[in-house]
């Protein structure tokens, strides 16, 4: 595959304060060399919100999806119909990006998944990485010893477990084919990777390229990462 348009969605729920910090990581990734012949389309799909998260994203470039459902599989899928019609691109020419609006994407997160998407890869699973803990005794390192449990010994390759729709890339042909983001309040991004493993799309799970993403312990969305965090978090004040 030779992506030549690139589709970033963002689902947002009264992000104001964080969003600008993800949207200007998105925008560096975007300037990398390696994607100087192609378009990338950052789309925000502001979920009920009340704050100023569309103002920001509408300030920053972004174009911006106005929904009232509060699902974030809802504001994903959503998000991606809208970037593709807007694209108007191919499905076979088009890459989909997804990440989230509390996180911080590396300077070549697009590059990377672009070179997979070239290898033949159509669909790309990042993990996740958290560098502002906060003041909770042995979190971090609780965090680290379930997250990491699975990972070889001696180096050798990690096909990692986990799924974050903060770092997850999918060619847009092989979404389409598996019917995208289902509209689940949680747990959207886990079931399009089943969906496309299921199917027999190839699917890469890799840690080399890690999204830097909150480590807030009242996350907007339930039962994602945040929830894990803070269950941790309850566990080791008990602990201590």
């Amino acid at each position: 595959m030779e992506p030549k348009t690139i589709a970033v969605l963002i689902p947002a729920h009264n992000e104001q304060e964080l969003l600008p910090r993800a949207l200007a990581a998105v925008q560096t990734a975007a300037r990398h060399p390696a994607l100087a012949d192609v378009h990338v389309l950052t789309v925000v799909a502001a979920d009920a919100c009340v704050d100023d998260t569309a103002k920001v994203a509408g300030a920053a470039g972004a174009s911006v999806l106005h929904l009232g459902s509060q699902n974030p599989g809802k504001a994903r899928a959503a998000a991606a119909q809208d970037a593709l019609a807007t694209l108007g691109a191919s499905a076979e020419a088009t890459w989909i990006a997804s990440t989230d609006a509390d996180s911080a994407v590396p300077p070549h997160w697009l590059a990377f998944q672009l070179d997979q998407a070239r290898a033949g890869w159509e669909a790309v699973i990042g993990t996740v990485t958290v560098t502002r803990w906060p003041s909770v005794p042995q979190l971090a390192d609780r965090h680290h010893e379930l997250y990491f449990a699975s990972r070889p010994a001696g180096g050798e390759p990690w096909r990692h477990p986990h799924v974050h729709g903060a770092n997850l890339g999918v060619a847009a042909e092989a979404y389409q084919k598996v019917g995208g983001f289902p509209a689940l309040p949680v747990g959207e991004d886990h079931a399009l990777v089943s969906s496309l493993e299921r199917n027999g799309h190839r699917v890469l799970r890799t840690p080399d390229c890690p999204v830097e993403t909150s480590s807030r312990l009242h996350p907007r969305a339930v039962g994602g990462f945040g929830d894990h965090l803070a269950q941790l978090a309850a566990q080791e004040r008990v602990l201590h």
